[in-house]
């Protein structure tokens, strides 16, 4: 079996409107929903054993946040350029990739790509939007991750901050 946490980075700031989009950092409530969300997983027993996150900076801060909270080596996390405002395909594209040993896997992405890809996953739940520092999980029936996109998934759980 193979569990992939779907990440949204944190919430950002936008304060510098002249600031390069891939530049922005993370905001006030970015900062303290990151290590919330990622003791939300210690909770569920879902610890990653590898961190992939896209280059942009909220989203390398958000992955070195969590990472921090799970005793996750922080110079271990994965910078894909791929995932940076990427689609459902360029996910499946860098999933293929992980190496097998592996069996839990956190990739740290942007929307609308995420939530595009969470809802190409299952059809058990539809999700409008994966809010900032939102978690969807799934996992797949397979030994490889050459095999995860044909292969039979069970959603796992949807958190983020703010829910109820």
């Amino acid at each position: 079996m193979k569990t992939l946490l779907l990440i949204r980075h944190a919430k950002s700031s936008w304060t510098d409107p002249d600031m390069d989009d891939f530049d922005r950092p993370l905001n006030k409530r970015g900062k303290q929903n990151a290590p919330e969300m990622a003791q939300r997983l210690i909770t569920r027993g879902m610890v990653p054993e590898l961190v992939i996150a896209s280059p942009a900076k909220r989203t390398r801060s958000t992955a070195k946040i969590m990472a921090n909270e799970w005793k996750y080596p922080r110079q271990a996390i994965l910078l894909e350029e791929e995932l940076y405002l990427c689609y459902a395909a360029t996910f499946l594209k860098v999933i293929t990739k992980i190496d097998d040993d592996f069996n839990t896997v956190a990739m740290f992405a942007h929307n609308p790509g995420i939530t595009d890809f969470a809802n190409y996953l299952t059809e058990e739940i539809r999700i409008d939007n994966v809010p900032t520092a939102g978690i969807f999980g799934i996992q797949a029936d397979t030994d490889s991750w050459k095999d995860f996109d044909l292969a039979k998934k069970k959603f796992l759980f949807f958190e983020y901050p703010r829910k109820d």
